[in-house]
């Protein structure tokens, strides 16, 4: 498993941006799928962006246009810039990880077929 630690959340006003960070820490993380997943209080937890091993992206359309997903590999750490931050982005966001297998379009926003994850960050949006 990779072990993964969250930053970069906060408070903003709507339209503002955040970008969040995950550090990994672990062997293979080139190769390791990866995805940002939120959950805001009395909801399910929800895919919000993912990226595969070469880099292929995929959003919710909840947020594609304006959350764009990244990863460096030299420095172990995954990215989600935020822009035109809305109130209903306002949820605990995760990172995960997972080492992949089948067809990665048809997990890649399931929480369950994730891993290893990361322990938070609250990102809220006010009006």
């Amino acid at each position: 498993q990779v072990q993964l630690v969250e930053s970069g959340g906060g408070s903003v006003q709507a339209g503002g941006s955040l970008r969040l960070s995950c550090v990994a820490s672990g062997s293979r993380y080139s190769s390791t799928y990866m995805g940002w997943f939120r959950q805001a209080p009395g909801k399910e937890r929800e895919g919000v962006a993912a990226i595969d091993s070469d880099g292929s992206t995929s959003y919710a359309n909840s947020v594609k246009g304006r959350f764009t997903i990244s990863k460096d590999n030299a420095k172990n750490t995954l990215y989600l810039q935020m822009n035109s931050l809305k109130p209903e982005d306002t949820a605990m966001y995760y990172c995960a990880a997972d080492n992949g297998g089948g067809s990665w379009y048809l997990w890649r926003f399931s929480p369950r077929e994730y891993n290893s994850w990361g322990q938070g960050t609250q990102v809220t949006v006010s009006s």
